[in-house]
């Protein structure tokens, strides 16, 4: 079992250093591990941000409703593919230091 378990894929497209794409494989798993890592919490960062300008008004359609609750989704793929928010290289750096992830 990988030890990113429960964490999703990273978008395709997902842009990776150029350190990274020249390290070993195990650096790699440990930075996209990182970044899976970077791309569930911006998720639930957007989603406790959009929870907070959301309105109760009951008039919003089935349609609206769906396609607002992507938005966190989607705005963290987004940055992700771009290289995320600079989290992941500093966790895969203190993962490797640790010798937490092989």
């Amino acid at each position: 079992m990988s030890s990113a378990a429960g964490l999703p894929p990273l978008p395709a497209g997902t842009v990776l250093p150029a350190d990274v794409r020249n390290a070993s494989p195990a650096d790699q798993r440990t930075y996209r591990t990182a970044m899976a890592f970077e791309r569930v919490l911006i998720g639930q960062l957007t989603t406790a941000m959009q929870a907070t300008v959301q309105s109760d008004d009951d008039t919003t359609d089935a349609a609206t409703k769906t396609y607002t609750d992507m938005l966190p989704g989607t705005m963290a793929d987004a940055l992700t593919a771009g290289g995320g928010i600079g989290l992941a290289a500093d966790l895969a750096r203190s993962l490797k230091t640790q010798g937490t992830l092989s």
